[in-house]
Parts: C-alpha cells; sequence; structure tokens
C-alpha cells in the first residue's frame, strides 16, 4: 500500500461556520497545529460568496480540503441529481478540493427526507447503488468514497450482513471507503455485533480517509450518531485497531453540534496525531494486509 492511496495525510478537523472567525484568528496566529487538513460540507458553502467566501478562501489557500457530502442521496429511488454532481464538481476544481466522500444512504424520495436512512442490504440494491456511484464518478472524472453508515433499524427487505453490503458497493463501484470509527461503534451496540471483527473485514485498499466522532447514550443498547461530544475511550481503542490492522490512515475529528472552543477541538486532533505517531510503521518494516 502507498501513500499514493490517500488524498491527504495526518490528523484534520471539520470546518464549522460557527467557528469560522475563530478558526480564521487561531490559524493567523499559526495556533491551528496539528491540523494538517479540513473537510467540509459542499451544500454548506457552494456559491457563498461575500466576506463569508472570502474567509473562507484563506482556509482553502492554506489547507488541503475535502468534500463530505449530505445530499447526494445515493441510494434514493429518485433520479440521480446531475446538475448537483456538476455542482460539486465545479466547487471542487475552485478550491482544489482533493476528494468527494458521501454516506452509503438516502435522504430524498421526491423531496428531501431530512435524515440519511438505511438502504435495503440486498444484492439489488449493490447493483443499483454502485450504478449511482459510477454515473457520480464519471461526472467528476475521479474517484469519490462512501462512507459507512449509522443506522438504528435495518431497510425492510435486507437480504445480506452489512458488511457484506458495505463491501459489494465498494467492489462493483470501485470507489474508496470513507472509513467511520465512531459508526462502527454505534452499530456494534445498537445491532450487537462485534466492532472489531467488522472493522477487519473492511477492505484495506479502498480506505482513503476516516472520521472519528462522539455520540449520545440514549440507553444502554441505544447509541444515537450525534457528532455532538467528546470522543469516548471505546472508539479511540477502535481507532487503534484499525491503525494497527490497517495501517495509520488520515483522519479527522467530526464535531456538529455543542462545538467547543478552538482550543479544546484541538485537543481531540491532538490524539489523533498521536495515535498516529505511535503507530506509523518504519518504511522498512510497514507492512499492510489484503
Amino acid at each position: 500500500m502507498t501513500k499514493q492511496q490517500y488524498p491527504v495525510s495526518g490528523a484534520g478537523l471539520g470546518l464549522r461556520r460557527e467557528k469560522l472567525d475563530e478558526m480564521l484568528t487561531a490559524m493567523q496566529a499559526d495556533n491551528l497545529s496539528p491540523v494538517n487538513f479540513m473537510e467540509v460540507a459542499p451544500e454548506n458553502w457552494i456559491n457563498v460568496g461575500g466576506s463569508l467566501g472570502k474567509k473562507f478562501r484563506q482556509f482553502t489557500e492554506r489547507y488541503n480540503f475535502l468534500c463530505h457530502g449530505l445530499s447526494l442521496s445515493i441510494g434514493s429511488p429518485a433520479p440521480l441529481d446531475e446538475s448537483f454532481v456538476r455542482d460539486i464538481g465545479a466547487f471542487m476544481k475552485t478550491h482544489g478540493v482533493k476528494h468527494y466522500s458521501e454516506h452509503l444512504t438516502y435522504c430524498s424520495d421526491n423531496g428531501h427526507l431530512y435524515d440519511l436512512l438505511p438502504i435495503p442490504f440486498t444484492e439489488e440494491a449493490v447493483h443499483y447503488v454502485a450504478a449511482r456511484i459510477r454515473r457520480v464518478q464519471d461526472i467528476l472524472q475521479q474517484e469519490i468514497s462512501m462512507e459507512n453508515a449509522s443506522y438504528y433499524t435495518p431497510a425492510p427487505g435486507s437480504e445480506m450482513r452489512e458488511i457484506e453490503f458495505i463491501n459489494a458497493v465498494l467492489d462493483e463501484a470501485d470507489c474508496g471507503l470513507l472509513l467511520d470509527v465512531n459508526n462502527i461503534y454505534v452499530n456494534s451496540i445498537n445491532h450487537g455485533y462485534d466492532a472489531i471483527e467488522f472493522l477487519t473485514q473492511l477492505p484495506a485498499r479502498r480506505i482513503r480517509y476516516a472520521h472519528i466522532a462522539g455520540h449520545y447514550n440514549e440507553a444502554e443498547d441505544l447509541i444515537v450518531d450525534t457528532h455532538g461530544a467528546d470522543v469516548i475511550d471505546p472508539v479511540w481503542h477502535i481507532l487503534q485497531k484499525a491503525y494497527q490492522h490497517f495501517g495509520v490512515f488520515p483522519t479527522l475529528l467530526e464535531r456538529d453540534f455543542n462545538i467547543p472552543a478552538v482550543p479544546e477541538l484541538l485537543l481531540e486532533v491532538k490524539q489523533i496525531a498521536e495515535t498516529q505517531s505511535r503507530w506509523q510503521a518504519p518504511p522498512a518494516t510497514k507492512s499492510m494486509p489484503a
């Protein structure tokens, strides 16, 4: 496995509009270490101009950026919004964005459903979703990645295990994987499977980068993926196991609400960087599983 597999490197942080001014001040004072790259939802920034656009441009001129979309709705029964995909491509070109990822879910059917819903784990859905992913890649003229998503009840009609469905889609679409570590933990609790066993069945060669985040414990056997709290120790443990199994890959901290001050955010980014450093094998001994 080579570094060319990854569009960015190191530890990353999601750029949120409510933190824009605080992060800009920190960046101008060189106080955003150890952030190596950033990520945005393109829907929140396409066609944004004026003072906000100028501030955003200061970040994209200094950092490598990734796009993590919210509304592609790759599993939707509605036609693929190809005009939107072209807007994504134009945005990426304007800002030199390195890679685009989306959720392996759907969120629309003749209107936005305002949630990321699970796709039925069926062979028919594999073919349908993979064809739509390939079409997006054709329009963008580059590979995209799909994120393993959290879900709270399996979609009706599911015939396959989640891991079988994900791997089948990735193979047939010939696309990348955005490995969401927290989603593995959330689903392992909510659906009663072994998180590490699931993790090690994912394909190493498909990983492009990872997310790590916090969640909310609704009940002993129900966790809600909120990105609104600190990352807990069991999730850090899964990340360490991932680095041990696959080698170190780029990893980004997601925090979407209850966002603390930038110095506190940077503590978790630093923890990512320190974990990466501990598991970074010397080039002569580095070995990657198939």
